[in-house]
């Protein structure tokens, strides 16, 4: 793997500095994978599935890594490097990031538009119209540089929620809530809960692809901070394994202070929003349903902003590099922008609001498509870098055959007519 020539060495300082692409993909994954996914993975089945929130993520690890890596060392992205490998491997990953970048966009915007529904049923709106004015306002600023704000902001909006859910965990644990005198314990374990694992899994922490979203933003700190190899792991770490404690955080809110009631969770939609916001407000008390709401609205719609951003910007790249185009157009990202928009926008208004429908396509759709993004980033890494810690190649490995296994027993259960 060509190296980029650096004269700095690793600090503190330089940390520091290089820190924000790995907070920025943290802030991208706290979304539909830790606020409902998560939270309703502990609220259904307590600690259950506490073991397979953990795995995927270990699982996953390498294949967001190598996006870092990779952009560290050669100061190019992911794309550059798809590119360089032949228009093979870079028209699969347009193909699939396109799809990824569509559904993806729909499942988050419709989450958001529960969050409003939720604080404001006095304006009767529906999910569907409220998600084409959110949509309408993101395009906007986006279009006019308004990113930059909520850029600024959301180191802020992903402690305040943290803190208000590690607070809410420790106080429900010191409590011991007591289980319902009719409490059944219910078990994960059965073909019927296979479609919620899989989305489960399918955006834990996030989908694969934002290791190339993660490799722009990296690309593009490297031109006004020099850090090297060492400072982009330290960033990407902090931001990785942080989101990852957090699901651990937001399994246990739900198994321990929804679980113990028997009472049934709500699919997603503006109803879970309250029963969501409800579980920080048994513990931390009714003044905190406005803010916890809030907190969520914000992290959910800095994530909808991210992925329009993230995911055009990167589509755009790859279809450049496939015309063998050297310079963007002057509105190339613009009309990207509009068309994942007012995609997503049709698939939202398909699924007609259903806000629970639309996630789990979502989901299982990145869930699918997860193997294939993880297999490119491996090939494209271990092919240009002989020198990779052995223990992150068996890792690697691993984590392909359990994403690839877990697919294809998926499919197989669908065709069987035995996936819920």
């Amino acid at each position: 793997m060509s190296q980029v020539v650096t004269t700095s060495q690793s600090t503190w300082a330089s940390k520091v500095k290089a820190m924000g692409p790995g907070i920025l993909m943290a802030s991208a994954a706290v979304g539909g994978s830790h606020i409902v996914s998560s939270t309703q993975a502990g609220a259904s089945y307590g600690w259950s599935l506490l073991f397979l929130v953990i795995l995927a993520n270990i699982f996953k690890y390498p294949f967001f890594r190598f996006g870092a890596e990779y952009t560290a060392e050669t100061g190019k992205t992911l794309v550059e490097g798809y590119a360089e490998k032949g228009k093979f491997h870079l028209w699969v990953f347009f193909i699939l990031n396109v799809f990824s970048a569509l559904v993806n966009t729909a499942g988050v915007a419709i989450l958001c538009s529960a969050i409003i529904a939720s604080a404001f049923p006095m304006i009767n709106l529906t999910i569907t119209q409220w998600s084409i004015i959110l949509i309408a306002l993101i395009w906007a600023m986006l279009l006019f540089g308004g990113y930059k704000l909520l850029d600024g902001m959301a180191k802020w909006i992903m402690s305040a929620l943290t803190i208000a859910t590690v607070l809410a965990v420790i106080i429900a644990a010191i409590e011991h809530p007591e289980y319902s005198a009719d409490f059944v314990e219910r078990t994960p374990w059965q073909l019927a809960a296979l479609p919620f694992i899989v989305s489960l899994v399918g955006w834990m922490p996030a989908p694969i692809e934002i290791s190339a979203i993660n490799s722009l933003w990296l690309a593009e700190k490297r031109k006004s901070v020099d850090f090297n190899t060492e400072d982009a792991l330290f960033d990407f770490n902090v931001g990785y394994i942080g989101t990852a404690i957090l699901a651990v955080f937001f399994v246990a809110l739900g198994a321990l202070i929804q679980y113990p009631t028997g009472q049934a969770v709500e699919a997603a939609s503006a109803k879970y929003i309250s029963q969501f916001v409800g579980m920080y407000a048994s513990v931390l008390g009714d003044w905190s349903r406005y803010l916890i709401t809030f907190i969520a609205f914000l992290c959910i719609f800095g994530t909808v902003i991210t992925v329009i951003d993230g995911y055009s910007r990167v589509n755009e790249i790859s279809l450049r590099l496939l015309l063998n185009k050297k310079e963007a157009g002057q509105n190339s990202l613009k009309i990207w922008m509009t068309l994942t928009a007012i995609i997503g926008l049709v698939l939202i208004q398909f699924f007609a609001g259903q806000v629970a429908t639309m996630l789990r396509f979502a989901m299982i759709g990145s869930f699918l498509t997860t193997p294939f993004f993880a297999l490119l980033n491996y090939i494209l890494v271990t092919r240009e870098n002989k020198n990779l810690p052995s223990w992150l190649k068996i890792l690697a490995i691993l984590g392909l055959i359990f994403l690839f296994g877990f697919a294809l027993f998926f499919v197989y259960a669908l065709l069987i007519g035995q996936a819920g």
